[in-house]
């Protein structure tokens, strides 16, 4: 998986976890590393990132353990040069993530490609909460029809009950501050695509922070432990 040609495994692991997990610029992590004998650019690390963590998130999600049937729903702004964009994120009742989206837009298919994410990967819920947003509420009643429609079972599927609380939905407020507070010491990000695949290593940082997923041979591994699992 690792192929940095004048790097060894071991170098570009450690970058990239200590980018996603700690409050440390590229320019600290190429310090860091002049410190130990390394001359790492801080645009090699960037790219390293780039490429990694796409490949990372695909790895955890392997392993990544089922989420309860009541999920809480919303979206938080990312700045990405000097704009406002958006991270939709879905939480279930215990606080584990369900699914994340990036969008340049605030609008109906975001928030539909959200959720048809996450009903993909975890099946349907039986209850979303959402705030007083009407395109969140309009998103989950257009994803349940479609996915009811693509079931082959044959089964009556009961609609996905929606609960409109804005306090109820403090969960997922709190959540979106842990991660936003790794993107803020970020200074913004230079563009969408990689504002994308940088939250996704964000992510899934915050996820092994929560011990979302399993593995057999460790059932309570350290952060740098679960980086090692799924880069083997």
């Amino acid at each position: 998986m690792f192929n940095g040609r004048h790097f060894d495994r071991s170098v570009i692991l450690l970058c990239v976890r200590w980018y996603l997990a700690y409050n440390l610029s590229l320019r600290d992590l190429e310090e860091m590393m002049a410190e130990r004998g390394l001359n790492v650019d801080h645009s090699t690390i960037h790219r390293w990132l780039v490429h990694f963590s796409p490949q990372l998130l695909e790895r955890f999600n392997r392993h990544k353990r089922s989420v309860t049937g009541k999920w809480h729903m919303d979206e938080t702004y990312i700045k990405v040069r000097g704009k406002w964009m958006y991270l939709y994120r879905a939480i279930d009742s215990l606080g584990d993530t369900v699914e994340f989206f990036f969008s340049a837009n605030r609008d109906l298919p975001a928030a539909k490609r959200l959720l048809r994410k996450a009903l993909e990967r975890h099946g349907r819920p039986d209850r979303i909460v959402i705030d007083g947003s009407q395109t969140n509420h309009e998103a989950v009643i257009s994803s349940d029809a479609e996915d009811r429609l693509r079931d082959r079972s044959q089964r009556s599927l009961k609609p996905i009950h929606i609960r409109r609380s804005k306090y109820l939905n403090n969960r997922i407020e709190q959540d979106h501050r842990r991660v936003k507070r790794r993107v803020r010491s970020m200074l913004g990000f230079k563009s969408a695509a990689t504002a994308a695949t940088i939250l996704s290593g964000i992510e899934m940082v915050h996820m092994m922070r929560k011990r979302q997923a399993r593995f057999a041979c460790n059932p309570l591994p350290s952060i740098a432990e679960q980086f090692e699992l799924i880069a083997a």
